[in-house]
């Protein structure tokens, strides 16, 4: 049974019954995770510069052209999306139309990080730069303020890497309105650290199992989280498998034994949803 977009997401993902997800980058991505049987998915911002622009993840992209990988996310699934919206695009006041716009495009929660913009990805470089806390707060606030719609779950993102401040800044955002609180996965080493940090901003936690955290077991995930992500394994998959089929195809210049499997043709055009199309035609589209 499909969840809810609305309350029933946000009911659970409070309850702490976990919601887990996989990092979505386009519509097809999507459908594959939906019909994988995830209960939810989250549009990864590695994900969507790598497919959208062939660019590393470094707020590349504009607010509008996330937006747009977005609402056709939301469009292709019924499933709830999740949308990393990176710094917000700018100060609090720009991040209230952020907000509204993607509030309007049908996600169920958005996730804002406390880098400078234009932040860069923590998982691939050394060390990032953070806003003061005041201004991260006041980010939060202008946030929910700007939230029409009190189902869309706002999860604050902090990118500091020392425990300590990381649950100052947790316990901050939670006060200014942030319904989750989202780690990074270099801020802890071990569930002791998560689960202190749970315990320490009061929320069920937001985890994008990356590193470490994939070696935790599903009880260990679930004793903090709210929600967890398998953020790019869907597209380090598909890279992994065009790069090796093309390789292979490149220098054999035939379809014969390529090292990874290919989908065929008439299941693809089943899964993408050509007889329904076709019914409709039928139905609509009437011949003279």
């Amino acid at each position: 049974m499909l969840m809810s977009r609305g309350s029933e997401f946000r009911n659970r993902v409070l309850a702490q019954k976990t919601v887990w997800s996989a990092g979505a980058y386009d519509a097809l991505s999507a459908r594959f995770i939906e019909a994988a049987g995830f209960d939810a998915l989250m549009t990864s911002g590695f994900g969507v510069s790598a497919s959208f622009l062939g660019q590393p993840d470094a707020e590349l992209y504009t607010m509008s052209e996330n937006l747009t990988v977005v609402r056709n996310v939301v469009s292709a699934v019924n499933v709830p999306v999740i949308a990393d919206i990176d710094t917000g695009y700018g100060n609090a006041i720009n991040v209230m139309r952020t907000i509204r716009e993607f509030e309007a495009s049908g996600v169920s929660a958005v996730i804002m990080e406390d880098q400078v913009a234009p932040k860069r990805c923590p998982i691939c470089v050394g060390g990032v730069e953070v806003i003061p806390m005041d201004e991260g707060v006041a980010k939060i606030q202008a946030a929910v303020e700007a939230r029409r719609d009190p189902n869309m779950l706002i999860i604050a993102r902090t990118d500091v890497v020392d425990p300590a401040a990381a649950m100052e800044r947790g316990r901050a955002y939670v006060a200014a309105g942030a319904d989750m609180i989202q780690p990074i996965s270099k801020c802890f080493k071990d569930i002791d650290g998560l689960r202190a940090m749970r315990e320490a901003v009061g929320m069920p936690l937001s985890l994008q199992l990356l590193g470490w955290l994939e070696k935790l077991s599903a009880d260990e995930v679930e004793e903090v989280a709210g929600m967890a992500t398998y953020a790019l394994v869907p597209l380090m998959t598909v890279a992994s498998a065009l790069k090796e089929n093309l390789a292979a195809l490149a220098e054999r210049r035939s379809t014969s034994g390529l090292p990874r499997p290919v989908t065929g043709h008439n299941s693809f055009i089943d899964f993408i949803g050509f007889p329904q199309i076709e019914e409709l035609q039928k139905r609509y589209l009437k011949t003279a």
